[in-house]
This record gives C-alpha cells, sequence and structure tokens, in this order.
C-alpha cells in the first residue's frame, strides 16, 4: 500500500511549511513535495498603492534581505519614471547590494550551516547549533559573526540603518557616502578579508569528509539562470539573463528582463502557495522523470550565478573559480559558492572606495509617470529577484507580481528533498539522521524559510508514517 511521511511544521520566519514524502508499494521513496502553507498576499494588497511606496512596503517581506526587495522596486521605479539614473546613484546602490550579499551570506553558512559541516550530520541536536560552533571553534564562530557585522555596517554608513533603510528611491538614492564613512569600512575591509580565505581553505579540508553529502543534496541535471554583465562577467545589479545547462553550454543568453514572462512561467501548485516558475522554452518539468534535463527545472542562486558566469572579475575569487567548476553541479555546492561570492563582494567593496563618485551630491533624477508598466530586477543572495508592476495614470498600482528567489528554486528544492530521502528511506522506520539531512537540504538554497533553523539549538520537527489506511507506522518528533 502507498505510504506518506509527513514533516510539519518545518519552521521559517516569514511562516510555515511542511515536506510530504511519498513511498510505493515496495517502501521506497517515489516523490516528495514541498507545501509553504501560509498566505501572505503582497501582490494582492499592494495593489491601489502609489507605485512610490513600493520600495519601503516590499522591503518588509523579508528581514534578512530587505535590500533586495528595495533595489528590485526601486529600479522598476526608475523605469515607470523612464529616467536614466545619476551614475553615482548607481554605484552607491551596488555598493549596498554587495554589502547585502556579504551579510546574508555570512549568516546562512556561519549561523545555519557550518554547525553541520563542522559538528557533523549527527551530534547532538543541543550542540548542533551556531552556540556549539562557538564552544568548538570560537575563532571561526567569532570571524563569523564578525563578517556579517562588517556586511550590515556597510548598509548602515550607506542608509543610515541596518535593517529597512528608507534610502533608495525611484529615481536614485537619497545619500552618498561619507568620508568618514568610508574610512570606517576601509578600515574593516583586512579583517573580513582575512576571516573569508581562511573559511574557503577550512571548507575544501572539510570536503574530503562530505563527499556523500555532496552526491545526494539534489545532484541532477537542471538548467542555472541569473545575471551576467555585457561581457558575460558575474553580475548582481544590472545585466541580461543568462540561461546554462549543468554541462555548462549557454542555452539562451542576452535576455532582457522585461521580457520575462516570454520565457519564464509560473506554475500554481494546489498544495503550496508557493509559486513554481520553470523555464518556458522546456516546458513544465515532468516531476516523475527525475533525472532528466529536457525540462524546464532551473536553479537560481550563488550556485547558479557562478555557473553560469564567463569570469568573476576580482582576483581572488577568480583563482576559486576552476576548483569550484570541477563539483559545481550539486545543490551542496550552494555552501561553496556562497563563500566565493563573499570574496567577489569584499573584492568590490575595496576597489570601489576611492572612487569620487561615492560622495557625490547628485543622487536622484526627478520625472513624473512615463510609463504605465515596468520590471525592476537584481540578484539577491537567494538568486534572481523580479518586480513587476502596472500602475495607472495617477501612478496607482493596478498589478504587482513578484518572482523571488525561493519560489524559483521551488521545483529543484522538491527534487533534492526526494533525492535525499530515496537515500535513506527503505521501508516503514524512519532512520534518525535522515531528520538532519532533510533539513539541511533545505537549508542549502537559504530559503526564506529556514531562517530560524539551530537558531534555538534545533528545528521543530514532527514525522509521521501513515498506511494507505491511516495507521501510524513510525512516528520521530523532536
Amino acid at each position: 500500500m502507498n505510504k506518506r511521511i509527513i514533516i510539519n511544521p518545518v519552521t521559517r520566519i516569514e511562516g510555515h511549511a511542511k515536506i510530504s514524502i511519498y513511498l510505493d508499494d515496495q517502501g521506497e521513496v517515489a516523490d516528495a513535495r514541498f507545501h509553504v502553507t501560509e498566505f501572505r498576499g503582497f501582490e494582492k494588497f499592494c495593489e491601489g498603492r502609489p507605485f512610490w511606496e513600493m520600495p519601503g512596503i516590499t522591503a518588509r517581506i523579508c528581514g534578512i534581505c530587505p535590500i533586495s526587495h528595495l533595489l528590485a522596486s526601486v529600479k522598476a521605479g526608475d523605469r515607470l519614471l523612464a529616467v536614466q539614473i545619476p551614475p553615482a546613484a548607481e554605484k552607491l546602490r551596488r555598493l549596498m547590494n554587495l554589502a547585502q550579499i556579504i551579510q546574508s551570506h555570512a549568516l546562512s553558512f556561519f549561523h545555519l550551516s557550518s554547525p553541520d559541516l563542522l559538528l557533523g550530520w549527527e551530534s547532538d541536536p543541543s550542540q548542533r547549533n551556531v552556540f556549539g560552533v562557538m564552544a568548538a571553534e570560537p575563532e571561526l564562530a567569532r570571524g563569523g559573526i564578525r563578517l556579517r557585522q562588517f556586511g550590515q555596517a556597510v548598509i548602515e554608513q550607506l542608509g543610515g540603518r541596518k535593517i529597512h533603510p528608507a534610502w533608495a528611491v525611484p529615481g536614485g538614492v537619497r545619500s552618498s557616502l561619507s568620508l568618514v564613512g568610508r574610512e570606517q569600512i576601509r578600515q574593516q575591509l583586512p579583517e573580513a578579508k582575512k576571516t573569508i580565505l581562511e573559511t574557503l581553505t577550512l571548507f575544501k579540508q572539510l570536503l574530503a569528509g562530505l563527499q556523500e553529502e555532496a552526491h545526494i543534496f539534489g545532484n541532477f541535471s537542471s538548467l542555472f539562470i541569473g545575471l551576467v554583465g555585457p561581457d558575460g562577467t558575474w553580475e548582481h545589479y544590472d545585466g541580461c539573463l543568462r540561461v546554462v545547462d549543468s554541462g555548462g553550454n549557454i542555452i539562451a543568453d542576452r535576455l532582457n528582463p522585461a521580457n520575462y514572462q516570454d520565457f519564464i512561467g509560473e506554475a500554481v501548485q494546489p498544495d503550496s502557495y508557493l509559486k513554481s516558475p520553470y523555464y518556458k522554452p522546456l516546458g513544465y518539468p515532468d516531476q516523475t522523470q527525475h533525472c532528466r534535463l529536457e525540462n524546464g527545472l532551473y536553479r537560481v542562486g550563488p550556485l547558479a550565478r557562478l555557473n553560469i558566469c564567463d569570469r568573476i572579475g576580482t582576483p581572488l575569487a577568480e583563482a576559486e573559480l576552476p576548483n569550484f567548476r570541477q563539483m559545481s553541479n550539486s545543490s551542496f555546492f550552494y555552501h561553496y559558492a556562497r563563500l566565493i561570492e563573499i570574496l567577489t563582494c569584499i573584492e568590490r567593496i575595496e576597489m570601489a572606495l576611492d572612487d569620487p563618485d561615492l560622495q557625490s551630491d547628485h543622487l536622484r533624477a526627478r520625472a513624473d509617470v512615463n510609463q504605465l508598466e515596468a520590471v525592476g530586477v537584481g540578484e539577491a543572495p537567494r538568486g534572481t529577484l523580479l518586480h513587476h508592476y502596472k500602475i495607472d495614470k495617477t501612478g496607482l498600482l493596478t498589478y504587482v507580481n513578484l518572482i523571488i528567489a525561493t519560489g524559483q528554486n521551488n521545483l529543484a528544492m522538491n527534487r533534492t528533498v526526494a533525492q535525499i530521502a530515496r537515500h535513506y528511506i527503505h521501508g516503514p522506520n524512519i532512520p534518525e539522521p535522515m531528520l538532519n539531512r532533510i533539513e539541511a537540504g533545505i537549508r542549502a538554497f537559504d530559503p526564506c524559510l529556514s531562517c530560524s533553523t539551530h537558531r534555538a539549538g534545533m528545528m521543530p520537527l514532527h514525522i509521521q508514517l501513515i498506511s494507505a489506511d491511516g495507521q501510524v507506522l513510525d512516528e520521530c518528533c523532536r
């Protein structure tokens, strides 16, 4: 008889989710589904609001990466005004986004994922958290905390506050970087660079003992999508979209994000409030075909960005790219990609600090409504983010569509959970190590739902193995 394992709840800062794992008659895993069970409704309740308010409203979607929504929203606003923002404003926005990537990636790696990597997947859950890392590796833990503080400090120097700064606006930004702020950032750069270089060395040393996880944590063929610069260089703020397959072949290039509806479809599933975007030219993925490339399943985020770019553009990060690309198909290597991107961002901030435009007072282009529809795009830490707005002649929103990275990785997360479950579940009993490994498979993508993982020492899980007639065959709580 067919059976189902339910993980409920999977906690996250923005709501709740659950996982269903379906077993066939032989007790083997047939499929897995990732369900987002809370409806937030940003797209609908923003309708009727002035588009000028959208940067402040949509930044509240996430407390970890508000800068990403802020910048995507103001870029859509730029296009509604039909203005070219001053060069200084773009450089300052870029600087803030680099800092955003640093602080978010540092949180993901050091606070949420390093306990698994350093302490072991089957270590005591009461110790497998950031406090356990502080006890076992105090210097590494301190370095991770300081690295995140560095990213937040840059954001604060630019926007006046670490979270939800009311700084970027349609047409530009409100203020430049002060000379005092510039020197404070410069003083913190050596420590930040030292921390990330040491962490990269440590991660590569740990890989020898993590081969099983690297092999089963989302190791499948897919497409990768993200922004690249005009010459194919790694990009985080602007540019065109590129689509690459798992073999590194460019499937499509120089795609205009404003035309995303031509190549990105959005499926709605009855068991989840999270949409499932897919690459239209190859069609919606057949989830019964677990390893086929001939479908529109794709991944976004740091793993994708490093797979699609021709080069990174900074010397130290560039030196890491060949080694990364030897192992970059598995979702496990999102961790490696995050570390390389942190290094990239630190190098780019260092290179940008002496630009006199950062102290310019020409920061904003002013205009009224000139377009009734626009798309803003940028690279959030978790992947490509699109804000699509339609307005009336008075500037009131009539349509809002947000395509977020967590949604774009939804199909890949489903497949990753199924792959991990197939490796560990063979029959009616639930092996305890499976619990943390499923969590870790989700954490590799760093979706918003994993933000609370490890924070209090454990992730609350309740798994039941239920037969077709409703009998509970096995149960685990943690």
